[in-house]
């Protein structure tokens, strides 16, 4: 049976392995962190380690989870100890050139851009497999990161940047939008709690009929919309300040500085 090494075991780590262990609970994880805390809130079943290149040593795939400005230090500290093995990171801007710059040439890697509701199951994970990768170690990633959400592959790496400021910051559009609503509410005279429920079981029953419709959002949008009603009333306040526009703005922002990370 193979077995996959998490190096960190901080939240997005701890999400992948109990996702995947959910999945298949005869899976073998070994988890390394220097904080023996994070190693406490792991389930008893993941084997716990304290050194990296003990807990990489009998792995077939390790799934880096550790900061970007430390994956440098990680990957050459445990070079050829990873260089034949499947290595999946997750670091946000951390190109596949720089990882097989301190790890090794031929190495076979998958840079992931998953997203913060990863934490509840509900991800969207985007992937890009280098050359060296198998499609058995393509089968494997999906399996890890597909267990705690949709994944999507992508053919370039570059497409990784639009990956990150669509989903991977998106969470954080959708929060302020839910914010801006709920402030609204409270505005209104309702009870703040009243307020968050309303916008949070929308938010949720809108993103569900979007998932779960034939229709496209554009349509979704135009078939709750009466003519002359209160959500046209609502939507051309929104279009007059210029809502479409920002959010392009906002997402090409957001495309730019993780360019700008992953030449840093």
């Amino acid at each position: 049976m193979t077995s996959t090494t998490f190096i960190g075991a901080g939240n997005i780590a701890q999400a992948l392995m109990g996702g995947y262990l959910a999945s298949d609970p005869a899976a073998k994880i070994i988890a390394s962190d220097p904080f023996p805390a994070q190693l406490e809130k792991l389930p008893t079943v993941i084997q716990r380690c304290d050194n990296n290149h003990d807990a990489v040593a009998t792995s077939d795939v390790v799934v880096l989870c550790v900061k970007p400005n430390m994956m440098q230090q990680i990957c050459e500290e445990l070079g050829s100890s990873i260089a034949s093995k499947l290595t999946i990171s997750v670091a946000a801007g951390t190109t596949v050139r720089a990882i097989s710059s301190w790890a090794g040439e031929k190495s076979a890697i998958i840079r992931c851009m998953p997203n913060t509701p990863a934490l509840v199951n509900q991800g969207m994970t985007g992937l890009y497999a280098n050359e060296h990768v198998t499609e058995e170690q393509k089968h494997k990633a999906a399996e890890i990161l597909g267990s705690v959400g949709r994944i999507q592959w992508f053919e370039t790496e570059s497409e990784l940047d639009a990956v990150t400021a669509v989903s991977g910051s998106g969470p954080a559009y959708f929060f302020l939008v839910m914010q801006a609503m709920q402030k609204a509410a409270i505005g209104l005279g309702l009870d703040p709690t009243i307020s968050r429920d309303l916008v949070l079981q929308t938010a949720l029953g809108a993103a569900r009929m979007a998932q779960e419709s034939e229709f496209s959002t554009e349509q979704l949008r135009i078939n709750v919309t009466s003519p002359g009603g209160t959500t046209e009333a609502a939507l051309n306040e929104l279009i007059k300040g210029g809502l479409e526009q920002n959010f392009e703005k906002a997402i090409q922002a957001a495309f730019k500085r993780s360019l700008e990370l992953s030449k840093s």
